[in-house]
């Protein structure tokens, strides 16, 4: 009869879920990626793959259909990027420093404001005209490549921005590499 209540206890268990049994740790189970989002990242522009895979890992990327839907999904997170990274600098400048510093900063200010109504504009030409959209993403890149040279002459040292320099880099990486693919699938319709 023990081994038999043993057996039942045991059996009794293991219809529980399963994070019942196992303890909960801080390490969130990735999402399978997309082929769509497995290819863009592969691609050529890339500049990081690993960040590349991460950023498009949401329910809401992953449930992409199309290369169209899945640059407009880049170009809002490029988007949402770079207000927050805008936030940062706003708060920056706020603080003392010297006139070269802020100097930078309003020339940094300027192109994240550029670079987030590139990355809205891009969204919506996305369809209409992906060889537009090609050339519009692309011309952020030398706005922030300037802004991380004025933050260097001014000796700004920060590492919140330049964490966000890498990123909005990454996310246009991404934004160039979608729009070139949209050039490739439709060929002769601009």
């Amino acid at each position: 009869m023990l081994s038999f209540s043993y057996f039942l206890s045991i059996f009794s268990l293991s219809s529980l879920p399963t994070s019942a049994i196992i303890p909960k740790a801080n390490v969130s189970l990735p999402i399978p990626s997309s082929q769509l989002v497995e290819n863009l990242c592969n691609g050529k522009a890339i500049q990081n793959r690993r960040f590349c895979l991460k950023a498009l890992s949401t329910p809401e990327v992953i449930a992409a259909m199309d290369t169209t839907q899945l640059g407009t999904l880049i170009m809002k997170l490029g988007a949402a990027n770079a207000k927050a990274t805008l936030n940062v600098y706003n708060e920056i400048i706020k603080k003392p420093g010297s006139p070269q510093a802020l100097k930078a900063l309003n020339c940094c200010v300027e192109a994240y404001k550029y670079a987030i109504l590139s990355f809205e504009m891009v969204s919506s030409e996305l369809v209409e005209d992906p060889q537009t959209a090609n050339y519009d993403v692309a011309v952020i890149g030398p706005e922030i490549a300037n802004c991380e040279k004025e933050l260097i002459n001014a000796k700004v040292q920060a590492p919140r921005l330049l964490a966000g320099n890498r990123f909005i880099k990454y996310y246009v990486s991404m934004g160039y590499e979608i729009t070139s693919t949209l050039e490739l699938e439709n060929p002769n319709e601009y």
